[in-house]
């Protein structure tokens, strides 16, 4: 899988189908700016589920298992499951629905809400989306400030806003 976006002059318009997320070949990361903005925390979640539907308006659906968190340090990983973070015991999962979605030219304009650690927040994005044999190739990018969702714990203030949360992948056709 290419890490760099296509460009979206010579992008066709996918086919109007429903396409779940294919995890062996897809990652969901994200990037926590660190130590005053100096370095940055990367991770990925390890399960997740995902949906864009084109048949109609499109519409895109994402759900991550909190609790698949990995940033390859333990400590670490085991503070982020915790009530300072995603609170996984409470809330297991991690959800972005879409409200309203354009596809144009080969991208994806989205709004909607993410939801973890019980709040809510409106988030939008937008997607390249280019069509790969009979499969979709995206990869979407945004901001997200892990404050507004209850994500305020920062020694000495060394951990900064926004993060953002990647995704990349493959998604194939549902069934």
């Amino acid at each position: 899988m290419n890490d760099q976006p296509p460009q979206t002059a010579d992008v066709p318009t996918p086919a109007r189908t429903r396409r779940r997320i294919d995890p062996e070949r897809s990652r969901v990361e994200f990037r926590v700016p660190h130590f005053y903005g100096l370095l940055k925390v990367k991770g990925r979640f390890e399960r997740y589920t995902g949906t864009l539907d084109l048949s109609g308006e499109p519409t895109v659906e994402l759900t991550i298992d909190a609790d698949s968190v990995q940033t390859k340090q333990k400590a670490r990983d085991k503070h982020l499951r915790s009530p300072d973070f995603f609170n996984t015991d409470s809330h297991p999962h991690v959800r972005f629905t879409s409200h309203t979605s354009r596809l144009a030219a080969g991208r994806l304009h989205v709004e909607g809400h993410l939801e973890a650690a019980g709040h809510t927040v409106p988030l939008q994005l937008e997607a390249v989306v280019r069509p790969v044999g009979d499969e979709l190739e995206i990869v979407a990018e945004t901001a997200v400030d892990q404050q507004e969702l209850g994500m305020t714990w920062s020694p000495l203030g060394i951990t900064r806003t926004p993060s953002t949360l990647i995704v990349k992948g493959r998604l194939v056709k549902d069934s």
